[in-house]
């Protein structure tokens, strides 16, 4: 009956150290003298050679805004003028069927690079001045203080 056996040269035998010159001896693979030789020797994770570690050289006080930070995803008018039809509602949905808004990311700031030629019903969550003056010139809504914050 035949048995399955590792490739020659997988199993190798334990490197015994520090028993005579035969088997890494004399030194045993530790070099020659300092604090590493010895036995017990060695250092604490995260020093640095007396250097101040970065572990205390970083504050580690205060606050943080990051996990209340938003993402704006953003788009230029011209953008707007080129993916969507005169008289198009542009909401969250809208632009998740054209391709311009994917990911989690919800919240959309509109830009006022451009130009604009399209009647637009724009309903984001933040819109630039510059954006609304155009897309309100061209014919386009964009509501009032609710739901913009102009920025």
């Amino acid at each position: 009956m035949e048995q399955i056996k590792a490739p020659v040269g997988a199993n190798k035998k334990k490197s015994i150290v520090g028993r005579g010159t035969g088997s890494k001896g004399r030194t045993s693979g530790r070099g020659h003298d300092g604090q590493n030789s010895r036995s017990g020797g060695g250092t604490r994770p995260g020093f640095e050679g007396g250097q101040m570690p970065l572990y205390r050289r970083i504050a580690h006080r205060g606050f943080s805004n990051y996990p209340f930070k938003k993402e704006y995803t953003v788009l230029n008018v011209s953008t707007l003028d080129e993916k969507f039809k005169d008289g198009d509602v542009i909401d969250e949905a809208s632009l998740r069927k054209t391709g311009l808004l994917t990911g989690k990311k919800t919240l959309v700031k509109i830009l006022g690079n451009g130009e604009i030629n399209k009647k637009l019903d724009v309903q984001v969550s933040k819109i630039s001045s510059s954006a609304k003056v155009k897309i309100e010139k061209a014919g386009g809504k964009v509501p009032g203080k609710e739901g913009s914050n102009d920025q």
